[in-house]
């Protein structure tokens, strides 16, 4: 199992191909991504988020898309947008292979911590982060502005 970036820091995306075999995956997770799903992940990319994907022999098995943010609450901080893994190949390492590799990243940045939300419904999500030795600490409040 290995993790390869997708973009580079500044978001540019260095592999085309590892975007075009991520889109399957991703949409487990966010199944509401528009059709133009390159088009929508360069605007997300062009925010400051970068993608990196687990890779296992030529198959991808898992996506996480993150950024370094800076906050008032927790310093320099590595969000993490999202994290999947192909949930038919779940368990057998690509989840813990990419916190390790975001672990890196924000360690190589300065950053103080790697955060991410994860859904209240993805139970089986909150056991994984537990055992990654991150708690839960806080909620999120959020309201539509549409």
């Amino acid at each position: 199992m290995r993790v390869e970036a997708v973009t580079d820091a500044k978001g540019a995306i260095v592999r085309p191909d590892l975007l075009a075999a991520a889109e399957a995956i991703h949409r487990q997770l966010r199944p509401q991504l528009p059709a133009d799903y390159r088009g929508r992940l360069e605007q997300v990319f062009a925010s400051g988020a970068e993608m990196a994907v687990a890779v296992e022999g030529d198959r991808v098995v898992g996506i996480t898309v993150f950024r370094v943010i800076e906050k008032t609450f927790s310093g320099r901080e590595l969000y993490c947008d999202d994290l999947v893994t192909d949930e038919a190949l779940r368990s057998k390492g690509a989840g813990k292979a990419m916190i390790a590799y975001m672990e890196s990243v924000a360690r190589a940045r300065g950053c103080d911590v790697l955060a991410l939300d994860s859904g209240c419904q993805r139970q089986q999500a909150h056991k994984f982060y537990f055992r990654e030795g991150m708690p839960i600490t806080a909620f999120r409040f959020q309201k539509s502005v549409e």
